[in-house]
């Protein structure tokens, strides 16, 4: 059974169940979602706990298999965690949990939580996983997109008694915040549990926001070509700036910008060739989010700014790698901004 992760508490209050599986790349809300399972276990009087961390082809899973019958004399019933950091049980693996997964049904005195790495579909499908949330519990922990950044620190704040002030102030504070924890979830945190420490419940103002929140955004080099194909150039130019403080390759950014610009150009040549849009994202292997993005760009973009485009990544991958071209910067991240502040261009939304 799939839980959506908003949802644990009320689930937990209803009831606890035997078998729980958390899987998602975003530390904290692993570790809170975790820890509420943990609070109702103590509660429900799950007073023993153990942990098996699987680590390498060689895990011996029989002692997994054998701690659920494991009591000790001073506890009736026992939470037994297993963490998967790798995602992959091995064969082995996928036959202790299916194992388990049987065995939780109807077990009263052990509770088992399975922590598990962002799984693709494939995993998700395989039979191991299907057996864990077909006897159990399933809560995936998605990141919290930029977009959604601003309503998820509201209700953070909201948690410790303090808000924003109404209107566009409030919204300034809180796209501020965003800005500032973007990419960094943990941090985040910390920062709005710091606003709690500084100032008393009630009602923040943007100066005190400004005056608390650290800049300690993290940037993911794919998350960049979201933010170009939306046409926020502002944002795009803060990514570029963040990921070089941060060390990344000019090369890999370079990678990700062009390979959008290669799939708008092969899009719009299939478009030509008479394929409907859906038809010609789907071959070549646009989905999801940056689906989205694409269905609004393609059609305002033309063919000629897409070949213009593909000529400015070429010469931007020369760049980077160590040649100068004549009007364009000879630094590589300056090249870098101007190729994504023409592609921006042509993405935004006319005013």
């Amino acid at each position: 059974m799939q839980v959506p992760a908003g949802q644990l508490q009320q689930h937990l209050q209803r009831g606890l169940g035997s078998l729980y599986t958390l899987h998602g790349d975003e530390p904290l809300l692993v570790q809170e979602a975790a820890d509420a399972i943990r609070a109702a276990a103590r509660a429900a009087g799950f007073s023993e706990r153990s942990a098996h961390t699987v680590a390498g082809a060689h895990f011996d899973w029989s002692e997994v298999l054998a701690a659920g019958g494991s009591l000790s004399l001073f506890a009736d019933k026992q939470l037994v965690e297993i963490r998967i950091p790798s995602g992959k049980p091995g064969k082995d693996g996928s036959g202790a949990i299916q194992q388990l997964a049987a065995q939780a049904s109807g077990n009263d005195s052990t509770l088992t939580m399975v922590m598990l790495p962002r799984l693709d579909k494939a995993t998700r499908t395989g039979s191991w996983f299907a057996a864990l949330e077909s006897n159990g519990v399933s809560i995936a922990l998605e990141p919290v997109e930029r977009a959604a950044l601003p309503q998820w620190l509201a209700q953070r704040l909201a948690l410790q008694g303090q808000r924003v002030k109404a209107g566009v102030e409030g919204q300034r504070s809180l796209q501020f915040f965003a800005d500032r924890v973007e990419g960094n979830l943990l941090a985040a945190h910390q920062e709005n549990q710091k606003l709690a420490l500084l100032f008393a419940p009630g009602e923040l103002s943007f100066e005190q926001v400004e005056s608390a929140v650290l800049n300690v955004a993290r940037y993911d080099v794919f998350k960049l070509s979201e933010a170009v194909l939306a046409g926020n150039s502002a944002r795009a130019q803060r990514m570029l700036d963040g990921l070089q403080a941060e060390g990344e390759a000019a090369v890999l950014v370079h990678y990700a910008l062009s390979e959008d610009i290669r799939a708008l150009k092969r899009v719009k040549d299939a478009m030509a060739a008479g394929r409907p849009l859906p038809m010609a994202l789907r071959e070549q292997r646009v989905w999801g989010h940056k689906e989205r993005l694409f269905e609004r760009v393609v059609p305002r973009i033309s063919a000629q700014a897409a070949s213009e485009l593909l000529l400015a990544a070429h010469q931007v991958d020369g760049i980077v790698k160590g040649l100068r071209l004549p009007d364009w910067p000879a630094d590589g991240w300056q090249a870098l901004h101007r190729l994504a502040m023409m592609l921006c261009r042509h993405c935004a939304v006319p005013r």
